[in-house]
């Protein structure tokens, strides 16, 4: 199966994906966790949803399209030439808040109400500030990780964050984790 097979693509990530090219965007989500976390996201109207790491808006797009319209989604990066992208693209929708500032920091901050699904796509909510990050995701709500398989772009030694990071989360009794070899490598824990 390759990514020509899918037909559901959001209208608008033609055009991010030109803008990738463009400005020479190097790390763009895969477009098999995108069909996921729109699937995921439908399951949850009236949701609330978090993207740690918005890059330039390829991931957030597809979360967008499965938002109900009385759902909300905030997305959170470090990036502010990648979050005024984003912004261009979905700033107008009143569901989605886009946030340029640093993930851990936003983290430990942040004081609302827990999220439906959480997606970390960035190191913060991925392997630091976990504990703070899991502590967000509600009953029956979802923490998202993908990039788990060897990436092309993997610093040397990176594997060993990944090992720790998947043994800490199968070691948890409060998440049900379902590990696929799929897409990029990809982690869905639901929490009990």
């Amino acid at each position: 199966m390759n990514d020509s097979n899918i037909l559901d693509l959001p209208e608008i990530y033609p055009q991010i994906e030109a803008k990738c090219k463009e400005i020479g965007f190097t790390m763009p989500s895969d477009k098999y966790i995108g069909t996921l976390l729109k699937s995921l996201m439908i399951s949850k109207p009236k949701g609330r949803f978090l993207e740690l790491g918005t890059g330039i808006g390829l991931s957030l797009s597809w979360m967008v399209d499965g938002l109900s319209e009385d759902a909300t989604l905030i997305t959170v990066d470090n990036d502010f030439s990648l979050s005024e992208i984003a912004h261009g693209y979905f700033g107008a929708d009143g569901r989605v808040d886009i946030v340029c500032m640093d993930g851990s920091k936003w983290i430990r901050e942040y004081k609302g109400a827990p999220f439906d699904l959480i997606f970390a796509d960035a190191w913060p909510g991925k392997y630091s500030e976990l504990e703070e990050t899991l502590a967000l995701v509600s009953t029956g709500g979802f923490y998202v990780i993908d990039d788990m398989n060897v990436q092309p772009n993997w610093p040397d030694g990176h594997q060993d964050n990944v090992d720790k990071l998947l043994a800490y989360l199968e070691s948890r009794q409060d998440f049900s984790i379902c590990k696929m070899n799929w897409s990029t490598g990809v982690v869905v824990a639901t929490k009990k």
